[in-house]
């Protein structure tokens, strides 16, 4: 049979499918599971020295079975022994990366796929190599764990992208060559454009086309063509990796060119706003806290990003501090979102700590699209300034799809109400101590 695949891989495409389909059912479920036979060269991993495979592609690649066959060669080979699975989300990496069509649990052929232990979120080999589970929405979970083999699929719709990878890069530390392999659609978020810049990274770029011959005539017919041509096309079939999605209100090149480095002109109106996670008791969603100031030429200022996860009192206590630091008129945030609880927040934690704030609820009465339109208008026309640099916001503003329903992220919620304040669009503000 050696021999037999060996040829099969040395054919031309259309003399492979007739060999193919000339084969017994037994040949062919060997075949099938026989990776190096049909895989497409770019597909396998690249030869050298490198830390990280950049598998940049469009949907129905094969980028999923791609990462499959790679950790299972080097479980094969010895080279892993302890796995780190990362997705998006616990279901993906459950549903995708180790029971879907190309995941670990459908590469082997039958009572040779490791043993799965969901409970435990653990997959063990049968030479005693394991593999363990985690997601993009407990960053937290890849803290003290150490592994020489890592799988990251999805990267760019990772929830807690930087802190996600940041602390996958310093559990890769057992062996003598930890590797990783990153599988993605595209998107235009700090991670992959690190990535792609680093030296110790080889990446593989391709166009769903590549896979035809794999996929329904039915998701051409009625997917790509219609998509083809647009700019989400070329983002999720040609893979390209673009500044900013299509329908997004900001553009990268608006924020480029009035950055500033230099000293702040007078400020004559600076406020905090706040966008809260979820509920009071809610702290798996980030808070956004951006600061704005304008000047007395009309110009918009973004001094400060101070969003994370934090608990209620955390967050309203970083609200202060950052509305002492640029000694803010007030902290603004959503009062219909949850009732009063920001106000509350900000006035309980304000009391605690003996300061007098500031604070100005503000009832949304309009769409969130309808909110930001104006805010990215004024972008557009020059008039705002990122003083430094703010990666996370920045690739909130340009990737949010406005026209597609998706939620608004935190951090644009929470610059849009600060700049929406110092515009002089909120109203009177009230006094908590």
């Amino acid at each position: 049979m050696t021999s037999l695949i060996e040829s099969i891989a040395s054919l031309p495409a259309s003399e492979r499918t007739e060999l193919i389909s000339s084969l017994s059912e037994d040949q062919l479920k060997a075949l099938s599971n026989d990776w190096r036979s049909w895989a497409r060269p770019e597909q396998m991993a690249p030869d050298g020295q490198w830390q990280t495979w950049l598998i940049r592609a469009g949907r129905g690649f094969g980028k999923t079975r791609s990462g499959a066959e790679w950790v299972k060669e080097r479980v094969e080979s010895g080279l892993a022994t302890r796995i780190a699975l990362v997705g998006q989300t616990p279901a993906d990496v459950r549903d995708i990366m180790i029971q879907g069509e190309s995941g670990f649990l459908n590469i082997y052929p039958d009572g040779q796929a490791p043993k799965y232990e969901p409970s435990k979120r653990r997959l063990t080999w049968p030479n005693g190599a394991f593999a363990l589970a985690f997601s993009s929405w407990r960053p937290d979970l890849l803290r003290g764990p150490q592994f020489d083999t890592a799988w990251c699929d999805e990267v760019g719709s990772w929830k807690y992208s930087t802190e996600t990878w940041d602390n996958l890069q310093l559990s890769l530390r057992l062996g003598p060559d930890p590797r990783c392999v990153v599988t993605t659609t595209p998107r235009p978020i700090e991670v992959l454009r690190k990535l792609i810049a680093d030296p110790h990274c080889v990446q593989t770029t391709g166009s769903t086309y590549a896979n035809r011959g794999n996929l329904p005539p039915a998701f051409f017919e009625r997917i790509v063509a219609t998509y083809a041509g647009t700019q989400r096309g070329r983002q999720e079939i040609e893979g390209e990796l673009l500044d900013e999605v299509e329908g997004a209100l900001w553009k990268r090149a608006w924020i480029e060119a009035t950055r500033s480095q230099g000293e702040l002109p007078d400020l004559v109106r600076v406020a905090v706003g706040v966008d809260p996670a979820g509920t009071a008791k809610d702290t798996s969603d980030e808070t956004g806290i951006v600061v704005a100031g304008i000047d007395a030429m009309q110009h918009i200022w973004i001094l400060a990003d101070g969003s994370g996860r934090y608990s209620p009192d955390g967050w309203a206590t970083r609200a202060i501090e950052l509305n002492d630091r640029f000694e803010a008129n007030n902290i603004v945030g959503e009062s219909n979102f949850g009732g009063d609880m920001v106000g509350h927040t900000i006035r309980t934690t304000a009391t605690k700590l003996k300061r007098s704030i500031a604070f100005k609820g503000v009832h949304a009465s309009r769409g969130k699209r309808i909110r930001a339109e104006p805010v990215a208008a004024l972008y557009e026309q020059g008039l705002v300034h990122h003083w430094g640099s703010f990666p996370a916001l920045e690739d909130q503003l340009c990737n949010w799809d406005a026209y597609a329903g998706e939620k608004s992220p935190d951090r644009l919620d929470a610059m849009v109400w600060a700049v929406t304040a110092i515009m002089g669009r909120t109203g009177g503000i009230g006094l908590y101590t």
